[in-house]
């Protein structure tokens, strides 16, 4: 066989001199020039790495951000006060749902003297210290029930004797009060949370204050309060004093409980806002004053306190009842009737057969 190379091929396979005119010259494989390879380091996924790259970042930012969601809680709960507050001896046996007891106590502990002196607060004689606040949120199978009780009802006290049941908290601290209310009620308390005077201060600065809306204007030298009427914000030191007062209202103790909720209703509004969450600041902040303002019993769990915070929040928001218990007359003594068949729907978790037992004031409505 003749080489293909020769003869008319010559031109085909690199001469030159044969190479018809106008035609393309075709390199031998020697003749092409060495492959192009890509930098050291890079490859044909960097275009793909280069639009990941971003996303990369958001996704740590977002770990990030989660981790400190989680941490700010889990550090504030261990910053909690807590306190033995079951009695001992005959209680009322075990009860559907959860019903907690929530103690605003007049203690000053922890407040300094010009603390106490710009707070108007007084000393507390080094003593125990009484209840200002005294309320009861049942959590059931029905609508969630919120009850004040007036600190000036006249009570049977185990042990004391017929007397402001304030004073039980006075004389035995949470254990004789739980027990009191108990006995009166034939309600078990499960779970005692507390927060002082101080507490409150540092809960509504927290969180940059909370809307309070006085109908008239208020001046009280023993709380402190000098307001006018109207919606208005106010700072712990503001709230503190309008949840205190009850000298400028005629109906005194009965308003001031009205007051209190109210206080505590916009304190939950702020809390279960947005920008509470989506402020570092305010959140860090908020958890940080709550956590170093409450005093909780030794069986109250993160969970029980997370369901007690939120349904509390969600009853003075509308989304549940918010009463007083059944009073006879303005003297805050307790309409036995009424008030016993009251919290026989509580102790049998019925709260949604309450009906006209449950009025702000804690009078029958007329």
């Amino acid at each position: 066989m003749s080489d293909p190379r020769s003869g008319d091929y010559d031109w085909l396979y690199g001469d030159p001199s044969t190479r018809p005119a106008g035609a393309s010259p075709t390199p031998r494989g020697d003749d092409l020039p060495p492959p192009q390879l890509p930098p050291p380091g890079r490859g044909p996924s960097e275009p793909r790495d280069k639009k990941r790259h971003p996303f990369r970042w958001i996704l740590l930012i977002l770990a990030v951000w989660l981790i400190f969601l989680i941490a700010v809680p889990v550090w504030a709960w261990g910053k909690i006060a807590r306190i033995d507050a079951e009695p001992e001896g005959d209680r009322p046996a075990d009860q559907p749902g959860t019903t907690y007891l929530l103690v605003g106590s007049d203690s000053r502990r922890g407040l300094t003297a010009e603390q106490r002196k710009d707070l108007s607060t007084g000393n507390d004689g080094g003593g125990r210290g009484r209840t200002d606040t005294i309320m009861m949120l049942h959590i059931g199978s029905g609508p969630s029930v919120l009850v004040s009780i007036p600190r000036d009802s006249l009570v049977p006290v185990p042990g004391v004797g017929t007397t402001k049941i304030n004073a039980a908290y006075a004389y035995g601290g949470p254990k004789l009060l739980v027990q009191t209310l108990e006995q009166t009620t034939g309600v078990r308390i499960d779970d005692y949370v507390e927060i002082g005077f101080g507490g409150l201060v540092n809960v509504v600065d927290s969180v940059g204050g909370v809307e309070i809306c006085p109908k008239e204007d208020l001046k009280d030298k023993d709380s402190g309060l000098d307001i006018k009427k109207g919606c208005q914000t106010a700072d712990g030191k503001t709230a503190l004093a309008y949840s205190r007062n009850r000298h400028t209202y005629a109906t005194q103790d009965i308003q001031r409980v009205q007051s209190q909720r109210e206080v505590i209703g916009a304190i939950g509004a702020e809390v279960r806002s947005p920008w509470t969450v989506v402020n570092p600041l305010r959140y860090y902040s908020t958890a940080k004053g709550s956590a170093e303002s409450l005093t909780i019993g030794e069986n109250v769990g993160p969970i029980s306190l997370a369901r007690f915070a939120l349904k509390l929040s969600g009853v003075m928001s509308g989304d549940g009842l918010n009463c007083t218990v059944p009073l006879a007359d303005f003297s805050v003594r307790w309409d036995r009737q009424r008030a016993l068949e009251f919290f026989g729907h509580i102790k049998n978790d019925t709260t949604d057969q309450i009906g006209a037992l449950c009025t702000k004031d804690g009078l029958p409505k007329r």
